[in-house]
């Protein structure tokens, strides 16, 4: 799998994102390769607190592929997926998710939360990270937890 090129698309919408006034993350699902559906947060412009970008890339992904399970997608996405969002990776029996930079504050694949295997379910999510992750780090300061990146004060 071509993770980078996955990645640069799901940028690419974060970028999208932002320049909306929305928070910068961006998501693509991915099906032997090929892209099934884009999709950014949209939270801010809609009112919706579901309006993630991975909730929206499962959405269409699913409407797209015309069935409601996701069997064999890989979801790329630039921070950490929240609990929320790992929940509907797993209801839609999501192969995986790629993302970029952890979130330590709301991620659910080891940030905050470890979802990704819940107890009593036999197949859970496989995970990579840390797909060009300086590139998110400069769209999402904020979950940048690199040494170099935090401001130190000097005693």
């Amino acid at each position: 799998m071509n993770y980078e090129a996955h990645m640069r698309s799901a940028i690419a919408a974060a970028e999208e994102a932002a320049l909306r006034g929305e928070l910068a993350d961006g998501a693509v699902a991915i099906l032997d390769e090929a892209l099934v559906a884009t999709a950014r947060d949209g939270v801010a412009t809609t009112g919706d607190p579901t309006a993630h970008a991975v909730i929206g890339v499962v959405r269409a992904a699913a409407r797209r592929l015309g069935r409601g399970s996701l069997a064999g997608v890989t979801v790329f996405c630039v921070a950490e997926p929240c609990a929320m969002c790992v929940g509907a990776l797993l209801a839609a029996d999501a192969d995986g998710v790629v993302f970029a930079i952890p979130d330590p504050r709301a991620g659910a694949c080891g940030g905050a939360l470890q979802l990704p295997v819940p107890p009593g379910r036999v197949r859970g999510l496989r995970i990579v990270s840390g797909i060009l992750r300086d590139r998110a780090a400069e769209l999402r300061p904020d979950l940048d937890d690199r040494p170099a990146a935090r401001t130190r004060a000097i005693s």
